[in-house]
């Protein structure tokens, strides 16, 4: 039986190259600071952002909480998108861990605006909760991949500078930002105070993620990985996974878009499909079928008995269904996947 897995681009699994070249990695002691691997990949991404210093992280969940816990104190109130994956997918950390209030805003597919930070922004009373930091998501996961404005993102920084704020960017798809408009890595990164890039979504490698920032803030960052036990001892077996991956597959990106439009394109003209493929802008399409929750159609998809192969997808929302290109996903998969839709809700 064949399998087509659009669940996302968490599923990729380590090509053979990758493994073999984690299996050569030098390593040390990286809780003593002394795996050479690990150091290189921290130096590497730091370089890629602009950033002073850079700290390898088991996850993007560990990366943005550790940014968030080292830029705010306890009883302190952050802005981001009502839909932001640091407010919805990483367990309430930001209250149980950093002891910190959050105020989402509504933005449009991920995406608001500067005047609708401003507005939020706490005056000073002793009364209220002190405004810290604001976070943005750059692609927006549940707004379908969408990117975030660059002119906007001035915009918001203004704003930040203006009331002494601190700007994070959950970058965990930067990479895609990048090689869908050719802006840099570091031209996004600069406005910010704390960047978290992953590893281990659209390029393919195991595990991990990286975040970046002054020397002092990864100094603190650090403190806290540790204490919340992501201090990892040979850790370039999977720090050789993400020079892999940053050095093979970050410009290859272009080819998951390339399919993802595509796919929204085709499956834009099934019948019962609602879905405009001018909103898919990296490689996560999102859309719904008449009459069924999303959870409904991932399981009519799933059985193999009228197609004889099987399509995975996820839940974006309740009626929105979520589809996710990436390496492990080809052309025939791609015209595969619409097949199996148009057998079933054509």
């Amino acid at each position: 039986m064949r399998v087509i897995d659009l669940r996302s681009d968490t599923v990729t699994k380590p090509s053979k190259e990758m493994r073999e070249f984690m299996m050569s990695a030098e390593v040390g002691d990286d809780v003593f600071g002394e795996d050479p691997t690990v150091n290189k990949l921290q130096e590497k991404v730091a370089e890629l952002l602009g950033k002073e210093a850079a700290l390898f992280v088991p996850s993007g969940t560990m990366g943005n909480q550790l940014c968030i816990k080292a830029h705010t104190q306890p009883w302190d109130e952050l802005i981001c998108d009502k839909d932001a994956h640091i407010y919805n997918y990483e367990s309430g950390s930001i209250a149980g861990l950093s002891h910190v209030q959050v105020i989402p805003v509504n933005g449009k597919n991920g995406v608001f605006t500067a005047e609708q930070v401003e507005e939020v922004i706490r005056p000073e009373a002793y009364y209220l909760p002190k405004t810290k930091l604001v976070c943005i998501e750059n692609t927006h996961n549940r707004g379908g991949g969408s990117i975030f404005p660059i002119d906007e993102i001035k915009r918001i920084k203004n704003i930040v500078d203006k009331y002494g704020l601190k700007f994070h960017l959950d970058g965990a798809r930067l990479w895609n930002a990048s090689v869908a408009t050719g802006i840099s890595m570091s031209e996004y990164a600069k406005y910010f105070d704390s960047v978290s890039v992953c590893l281990s979504k659209g390029l393919g490698a195991p595990v991990g993620s990286v975040i970046a920032g002054t020397k002092e803030f990864i100094k603190l960052a650090h403190r806290y990985r540790k204490a919340w036990g992501g201090g990892m001892r040979q850790a370039g077996i999977l720090a050789a996974a993400g020079l892999f991956a940053i050095e093979n597959n970050f410009n290859r990106l272009a080819e998951d878009h390339r399919r993802a439009k595509y796919f929204a394109n085709e499956i834009s003209k099934i019948s019962r499909i609602k879905l405009d493929p001018d909103k898919v802008q990296t490689n996560i399409i999102l859309f719904e079928v008449d009459g069924l929750t999303a959870q409904e159609v991932c399981q009519i998809v799933k059985d193999p008995s009228k197609t004889g192969s099987s399509l995975l997808l996820s839940v974006g929302k309740k009626y929105l269904v979520r589809a996710v290109t990436h390496i492990d996903v080809n052309d025939n998969d791609i015209e595969e996947a619409v097949k199996i839709l148009k057998t079933y809700f054509n």
